[in-house]
């Protein structure tokens, strides 16, 4: 008599489960839907990409600093802990330090504990481009700025909700405007 009514229970309690573990799937489903249509991503660019903004090596060292040229033209990467964004919390736009275009708000920044100052999106999608990188042995994607394909960071999937990106830059690729101040007009700020 005992095994019938466990049985049942057991039944029960699987089928109550099955049923919520759908619903719960379901839901996760419809905010991943959400959350791409609020945030999608970035196009992807390749060796074909052509970038609207162009300048000879030349013109690039006459506008950036010596240590903004390595990050943004020669693809250099700042140590971890040492740019002046990394712990930097105040309201406003993060524009791009070669193309003077806003990148990043300060909305979507978080401390990633990881030495870079980290988004979860983007400001706008078209803002910047994805580029395959397999340097050291792995696979990873570049961020670019999107008007002259310079190299920002990074992004990687291990970010904050609602998107689930870290885009991880570097503070020498990106210039600090306070909420209300005037975009950049000069790369060596």
């Amino acid at each position: 008599m005992k095994n019938p009514l466990f049985l049942a229970i057991v039944s029960f309690c699987l089928l109550n489960s099955n049923c919520s573990s759908g619903q719960s799937q379901k839901n996760s489903a419809t905010k991943t839907v959400n959350t791409k249509q609020k945030y999608p991503d970035p196009p992807i660019a390749d060796e074909k990409t052509v970038y609207p903004v162009q300048h000879t090596e030349a013109q690039w060292r006459e506008r950036l600093t010596p240590e903004q040229y390595n990050i943004l033209r020669q693809e250099g990467t700042e140590r971890a802990y040492s740019g002046k964004y990394d712990h930097f919390y105040e309201k406003g736009t993060y524009y791009s330090a070669a193309s003077l275009q806003p990148l990043f708000s300060s909305e979507a920044k978080f401390n990633s504990g990881t030495g870079w100052p980290s988004f979860y999106a983007p400001i706008n999608p078209d803002a910047v481009r994805l580029v395959r990188d397999e340097s050291y042995g792995t696979i990873r994607w570049a961020v670019v700025d999107s008007k002259t394909g310079s190299h920002l960071g990074h992004v990687f999937d291990d970010g904050p909700a609602p998107t689930g990106k870290r885009y991880c830059m570097n503070s020498l690729a990106l210039i600090f405007v306070p909420e209300g101040g005037k975009p950049p007009t000069n790369s060596k700020q």
